[in-house]
């Protein structure tokens, strides 16, 4: 099977559910970027000791899947069905804060800002938490132009909060202090 279709030489990209729209799209800035968040937390779990976070991460890249096929799928047209989807995970905000809370409760208090450094996981992690704002703010802009399941953002602002949590929880147990941020040298 070829993965190449040359539909898209022109800058167009198919949506799931029908229709066409330029690659610079709103919608396509949307679930690309959750596609790319896909792959930065994947990148990050290679490196990732802590055996529950990598299994965490496992499942939230599943949920991510599952949430882009929501933002790669147009309301449907005038007499045309909406396409099957996965079910959002709305379930997993309320997981995601209990993993938040049990690594914030691990590691010492936080009394400064904290660098985006330390162990390869927690560096990947950190990287994954930023790429995660980016993909929350794309779909905050698809959402003011369309409509987009409120759920869907929740879930990327609690993930974000999650990575956080998770790269401080890695470097604490790989024996990485967190480098606090001083201000000016």
């Amino acid at each position: 099977m070829k993965i190449y279709t040359r539909r898209g030489d022109t800058g167009e990209t198919a949506l799931f559910g029908g229709g066409r729209t330029a690659k610079d799209d709103t919608r396509v800035e949307a679930y690309g970027t959750v596609d790319e968040l896909n792959a930065a937390i994947g990148n990050a779990s290679v490196h990732v000791t802590h055996a529950a976070t990598r299994d965490r991460l496992g499942v939230l890249q599943s949920d991510l899947f599952a949430i882009g096929a929501h933002l790669a799928t147009p309301p449907p047209r005038p007499g045309r069905t909406a396409p099957s989807l996965p079910e959002l995970p709305v379930e997993r905000v309320a997981r995601m804060e209990t993993w938040i809370d049990e690594a914030m409760e691990a590691t010492p208090p936080l009394r400064n800002f904290i660098l985006p450094a330390g162990s390869a996981g927690a560096s990947g992690l950190h990287l994954a938490r930023a790429v995660c704002r980016r993909a929350e703010r794309r779909v905050v802009a698809l959402a003011a132009a369309e409509p987009v399941d409120p759920a869907i953002i929740r879930h990327l602002n609690r993930l974000s909060d999650y990575l956080f949590a998770a790269a401080r929880l890695e470097n604490l147990e790989g024996g990485h202090r967190d480098r606090e941020w001083k201000g000016r040298p």
